[in-house]
């Protein structure tokens, strides 16, 4: 029996047309058009549209995706799931003019997600001045104290998230 390579097409009499992403020693992993990620047996019952060969040993799907997430976890602004709290899914904002114009709605969700943006990218600041080698540690300091007073102003938001460790935190009062 012929092994088939990671890449190799084929079309299953059940799950339909697929490639294969993995080879164990006794499946293949096949991501199926119309039924997702599958293992079948590497002797069923299959017809091969394209084979290609010595791409066994080669790195899987799952470790490309794993390789992939960690990238850009580690070079984007965006750097965490952050879960909002259960009260507001499904919610919407509505915003309503004073002077009778029409209001502005929209899923909390979406306003939840632009939240967590302002967040992920203060904080991509907050690194990129502490890393910034054309500042001095009294400008540093001075670029911080700025950055809390923000977070400190971000701290009514707090209620939309569901972990406390996930708030917004500004500065302590003094007492």
């Amino acid at each position: 029996m012929k092994i088939l390579g990671i890449g190799s097409r084929i079309d299953h009499p059940e799950y339909g047309k697929g490639v294969v992403t993995n080879v164990s020693s006794k499946h293949y992993w096949v991501t199926f058009l119309e039924n997702g990620l599958e293992t079948i047996d590497l002797d069923a019952d299959f017809e091969v549209i394209e084979s290609v060969e010595d791409e066994v040993d080669s790195v899987s799907f799952f470790d490309v995706e794993r390789s992939l997430v960690k990238i850009l976890e580690k070079w984007s602004d965006t750097h965490e799931k952050v879960a909002m709290a259960d009260k507001w899914k499904g919610g919407k904002l509505v915003l309503e003019s004073g002077d009778g114009t029409a209001n502005k709605d929209m899923p909390i969700e979406t306003f939840f997600h632009k939240i967590v943006m302002v967040r992920d990218r203060i904080r991509v600041m907050e690194q990129k001045i502490n890393s910034s080698k054309n500042l001095d540690d009294q400008e540093k300091v001075d670029l911080q104290q700025y950055i809390t007073r923000v977070y400190g102003s971000l701290t009514s938001f707090n209620v939309l998230f569901k972990t406390k460790s996930d708030h917004f935190v500004g500065e302590k009062s003094k007492g």
